[in-house]
């Protein structure tokens, strides 16, 4: 799916638990089809812009521009095409809030690594529950 002019593009980790998690909400958001949410495990790499692990390595969001924008920056960019977040998107586009949320994403960077397995380990537990369930109740 092509971008249409003037929207904005979301590039995001869909082996991700918690990506994966905050995408499905960000998708409930884009009522108006603003955001264009693009899964890094699915795209062409003649499609990306730039390489991929730069894109894994951070959040990434191309604006109405193209250009490309990444951390806590790219989350208010994004915040700013989805209509219920714009007034998030304005209260976070002053200089000193977000260099707090870009300390904070810094902080949730170096954590990723074991949210990511914590979340891996609840969704095979999750999984696994309803056949376990299933045998228990079988005569």
């Amino acid at each position: 799916m092509d971008p249409r002019p003037g929207q904005t593009t979301v590039w995001y980790d869909g082996s991700c638990p918690l990506c994966r998690r905050e995408i499905a909400l960000l998708r409930r958001l884009n009522t108006e089809d603003e955001v264009r949410f693009c899964n890094l495990d699915e795209a062409l790499d003649s499609t990306l812009p730039a390489p991929r692990a730069h894109l894994l390595a951070r959040f990434h969001v191309q604006g109405p521009d193209a250009k490309l924008i990444a951390g806590a920056a790219g989350f208010v960019e994004m915040w700013r095409a989805l209509p219920l977040l714009r007034p998030l998107a304005a209260v976070a586009g002053n200089r000193f809030l977000l260099a707090l949320l870009e300390r904070f994403y810094l902080v949730f960077l170096s954590l990723r690594p074991l949210l990511q397995r914590l979340m891996f380990w609840l969704e095979s537990r999750h999984s696994k529950a309803p056949a376990a369930a299933r045998r228990q109740s079988a005569p």
